[in-house]
């Protein structure tokens, strides 16, 4: 069952329905239907990033990412972070008044800086320990490029394997481009030599983002979820049904 009932979303946010709904296949064709599960979402707000915030694809996403949080987590809000150089903003999203809400936020945050993931994934790190959950978290994390320290990246990552973390990259641009190269490493790290699970993800979905379709977008997203969780849940990472 989902967390929040398709009759919610309708009076709610009539505009996700569609995107609650293919989120739910998606999810029963991952076995993921009726798991509880925090979702986050990491935007990057770099200088680079400009075109899809005038293009309206950062908030397509955050749009999909309610779609999908709606069955996973039922407060009905996803905390959000905005990066560039630094931590630019942290707030959250929610289905009443998600329409326009990333450009109501973008429009306050001044300066589109540089790239640095550490200080975001740091950001979702105290998020998540403050919360006191115990739950899986779904951390969506989009960017257009490598990060300005990899080495701090690498390490964040690593470290955050002993958390119940799973982070799904999602690179808007060239999908060949050599701007991902660093994101397709990190995808593939060693286990357990680098880290103590595969805690992450990474998918390109090209230079017009909205052209993904919802069904394609949701099962990129939620692909390598169910492998961490087994992975996760045998090293006690995540408590499973019976710990909880």
């Amino acid at each position: 069952m989902a967390a929040i009932s398709l009759s919610k979303v309708q009076q709610t946010a009539p505009a996700l329905v569609n995107l609650y709904k293919s989120a739910g296949v998606s999810l029963a064709e991952h076995g993921l239907d009726g798991l509880r599960t925090a979702v986050y979402l990491v935007i990057d707000h770099s200088g680079s990033m400009r075109p899809y915030y005038k293009d309206g694809s950062v908030q397509a996403l955050a749009d999909r990412v309610l779609g999908l949080s709606a069955h996973l987590d039922d407060d009905g809000t996803v905390p959000v972070v905005f990066f560039s150089t630094g931590v630019d903003a942290e707030t959250e999203i929610a289905l009443a008044g998600h329409q326009g809400r990333i450009d109501r936020i973008a429009a306050g945050l001044g300066h589109m800086g540089k790239t640095s993931y550490h200080l975001a994934m740091d950001a979702v790190i105290d998020h998540y320990l403050d919360s006191g959950s115990r739950d899986p978290a779904l951390v969506v994390f989009q960017t257009d490029g490598g990060p300005s320290s990899r080495p701090a990246a690498e390490r964040y990552l690593c470290k955050a394997a002993k958390l119940p973390l799973f982070w799904q990259f999602i690179g808007f641009g060239d999908p060949g481009g050599k701007q991902f190269d660093f994101l397709r490493g990190l995808d593939e790290l060693a286990v357990p030599e680098k880290r103590i699970v595969d805690n992450a993800g990474f998918f390109p979905a090209g230079e017009n983002p909205r052209s993904v379709p919802d069904e394609e977008l949701y099962d990129r997203l939620v692909g390598e979820f169910p492998r961490w969780l087994v992975a996760a849940r045998a090293r006690g990472i995540v408590p499973g049904p019976e710990d909880r």
